[in-house]
């Protein structure tokens, strides 16, 4: 029991080590695009 105890602490601790790793180092940015949308000016006057 102590085996199978100590490896699920070992994956935790390595699963939380990778996805921090990955939060800093992952490339997660949208790429830029352009968006255009017209705009009344002044319209109640």
């Amino acid at each position: 029991m102590g085996r199978i105890l100590k490896a699920v602490v070992v994956l935790a601790v390595l699963g939380v080590i990778g996805l921090t790793g990955y939060a800093y180092l992952g490339d997660l940015t949208p790429a830029p695009s352009e968006m255009r949308k017209p705009v009344e000016l002044n319209a109640g006057s």
